[in-house]
């Protein structure tokens, strides 16, 4: 594979507002340890630091994080001040607030009154003077409530000039609508993956036809797990993979592109190789027979 197609544009790009993005991105919630947050082993600064550059050299310049992505050692984003700055004209930074987490670790849900705290602090962390896009993450004890008030304290910040661009994570359609009867919304991240139930499919669709972008969170994990890949895989995947010479991991990534130009990628891993492979599945083009081999209902994994 030549170094052109191995690159982010490969699948195309899309527009977060004014923002163009290429559609494979980074998520940085793995860049502080082998398992997210305070779980793992703390991965070494200068290999998270070079995951950063080299994704930037493989045309990434959509990264998500949050200031709530820490360990005890290494914090997301003091990690992309450090690796990026100055940034390049063309990079676009999501970010997400409402969860946060003390300073041992404890979490944390922001009232509305504190998000321009948070929004403060991912500033402060990245070293910028306004955020590009933040996604107003919904616990999931609000997932059937309003986000009214809350995203309503966001658009005044953005009103303020301190946020570009706005989003919303882990929301239910009705908690969409609320979001844009008060201000545009660009795009929306949902846990979203191979087996995932109607009613979120419902959502991807609805997303394309209001022109906003879906990015999946958990697309290589798959549905109903939070993080890492799959412990076993179903032999639909096993099948795309080897005819396709790619790993099972690819071959979601490919799925996940494949369900819309408006749906993004944003694949974390603190290590290059594993960087560089999530990129290629840019390049991936998925039949339509394989794309139905791989959303017929499953059994369990041998």
């Amino acid at each position: 594979m030549s170094p052109q197609t191995n690159n982010a544009a490969a699948a195309g790009t899309w527009r977060l507002g004014d923002l163009t993005v290429n559609r494979v991105g980074f998520g940085a919630m793995r860049l502080t340890g082998s398992e997210p947050f305070d779980g793992g082993a703390p991965r070494d600064r200068e290999q998270s630091i070079a995951v950063l550059r080299k994704a930037i050299d493989l045309g990434v310049n959509h990264i998500d994080t949050a200031a709530f992505y820490f360990s005890a050692t290494r914090s997301a984003n003091e990690l992309i001040n450090r690796a990026l700055a100055p940034y390049p004209e063309d990079l676009v930074i999501t970010t997400k607030v409402w969860p946060g987490r003390d300073a041992s670790g404890a979490w944390w849900w922001a009232g509305p009154g504190q998000l321009r705290g948070q929004v403060e602090e991912n500033l402060r962390q990245l070293g910028r003077d306004h955020l590009d896009v933040v996604n107003l993450r919904v616990p999931p004890s609000r997932r059937t409530g309003s986000i009214g008030e809350h995203f309503g304290a966001l658009a005044e910040l953005r009103d303020a000039g301190l946020i570009r661009h706005l989003g919303v994570s882990n929301v239910t359609s009705e908690q969409l609508a609320e979001a844009r009867a008060i201000a545009p919304v660009v795009c929306v991240q949902n846990q979203f993956g191979l087996g995932a139930p109607s009613e979120d499919r419902e959502l991807l669709r609805c997303c394309g036809e209001l022109g906003l972008a879906f990015v999946p969170f958990s697309a290589i994990a798959g549905s109903g797990r939070a993080a890492g890949s799959a412990p076993g895989e179903s032999e639909a995947v096993r099948v795309v993979a080897h005819a396709h010479g790619a790993s099972p991991a690819q071959i979601r990534l490919a799925w996940t592109l494949r369900l819309g130009p408006h749906v993004l990628a944003i694949p974390g891993t603190g290590d290059q190789d594993h960087l560089a492979k999530n990129v290629a599945a840019g390049t991936l083009r998925l039949s339509e027979e394989e794309m139905a081999l791989l959303d017929a209902p499953r059994t369990a994994p041998a």
